[in-house]
């Protein structure tokens, strides 16, 4: 995958634009179905990553960009989940998951592009 610029609310996917947060499954990207961690927003301030979404588990290792600013939470039964699965879970700002992305071949991610 190639990825282009990268900033508070957008990045560049293979010469596509994209505005919202996205999901990368094995070289195919799509938007992130976030509604159902939209219930711990209220504990979180924020709507978190939770084990209740489409999470793609098929790799070993799981980069997760958690914003711009890195504010975005990551629920721990998420790092449970991906333990439990002997999937290495990498959480870091969005600008930083996207230079990890460009370093590795063949991983999932979880991209947050806003906060």
């Amino acid at each position: 995958m190639n990825f282009g610029a990268v900033s508070f609310g957008s990045v560049e996917i293979d010469g596509v634009l994209y505005t919202k947060d996205v999901v990368i499954d094995r070289g195919a990207v799509r938007k992130r179905k976030k509604k159902p961690s939209k219930i711990y927003k209220k504990d979180y301030g924020h709507t978190p990553l939770s084990a209740d979404e489409d999470i793609p588990w098929n790799c070993d290792v799981i980069i997760i960009g958690t914003g711009y600013e890195g504010t975005m939470p990551v629920m721990e039964e998420v790092y449970k989940e991906a333990e439990k699965r002997g999937v290495e879970l990498r959480a870091m700002n969005t600008k930083e998951a996207i230079e990890e992305l460009r370093a590795v071949e063949d991983t999932n991610a979880i991209l947050h592009l806003t906060c």
